[in-house]
């Protein structure tokens, strides 16, 4: 009898999470006429240059605390934070439209990402391992 899909580790997700922050922070730093093609041009070159800094450090953050026994609990939060905050802008900017649809595609994975740390498996969620034997 299935329940559902299983839980995945945090530390997966983890660094999951932290590859698709990575390349979205970095693709407007690296080829700024592809993302504007897909998202629309932007007026501030610098607003798009850092937030496209802070997704790649947030993603390199991410990716360091996947390898670190107690970091799965850090990358979760900053996840969450990171997820939430890009979901609320996406819902709030498209509707009045400054930002254009394909920022929905956005606000479905930031979603998605929400929905995955809330699954994670809570056992990689920060809690102590339980000692078997000596």
């Amino acid at each position: 009898m299935g329940t559902g899909p299983l839980p995945v580790p945090t530390a997966t997700i983890a660094a999951a999470h932290g590859a698709f922050n990575l390349v979205g922070g970095l693709w407007p730093l690296v080829h700024r006429r592809s993302f504007e093609w897909v998202f629309g041009p932007k007026t501030d070159e610098w607003l798009q240059m850092t937030t496209g800094g802070l997704l790649a450090g947030t993603g390199l953050a991410q990716l360091a605390a996947a390898a670190d026994p107690m970091g799965p609990k850090h990358a979760r939060r900053v996840g969450l934070v990171t997820a939430v905050t890009l979901l609320a802008v996406d819902l709030v900017y498209v509707p009045k439209r400054r930002l254009r649809p394909t920022y929905l595609l956005d606000a479905a994975m930031e979603a998605a990402w929400i929905a995955a740390w809330l699954r994670g498996t809570p056992a990689t969620r920060g809690a102590k391992p339980r000692r078997h034997g000596r």
